[in-house]
């Protein structure tokens, strides 16, 4: 244990509960684009029904917010670790992946919204 560390089991459990939650939240994000019509759920848009080009947009930004709040999670546990791109990019895969719910539910599943 480095100094300054504590060692104690809630202090690991927070870090296993932490990560849990981010991939929760990441689940959560990345099928919001998929279960309604508006722009990042707040904006109504214009058309009355979202196209595809607007929930990659959104899927995008909900992939950059979902990693900006992972970082200040590692910055509140300790120190950031320094990523290079094989790194965005197996989290950008993983993203897409729980986004397939989503996207079956939008597009294979739920023919009332086109």
């Amino acid at each position: 244990v480095r100094q300054g560390h504590r060692a104690d089991a809630r202090h690991l459990m927070s870090q296993n509960l932490s990560v849990w939650l981010l991939i929760l939240l990441a689940f959560v994000c990345a099928n919001l684009p998929f279960v309604n019509q508006r722009l990042m759920t707040v904006v109504p848009l214009r058309a009355p029904v979202k196209n595809l080009a607007w929930r990659v947009a959104e899927l995008v930004v909900w992939y950059f917010i979902v990693i900006g709040i992972g970082m200040a999670m590692e910055r509140a546990l300790g120190q950031n670790q320094a990523q290079g791109w094989e790194f965005y990019a197996v989290t950008a895969a993983l993203f897409l992946t729980l986004a397939f719910p989503g996207f079956v539910y939008r597009y294979l599943v739920h023919r009332g919204g086109r």
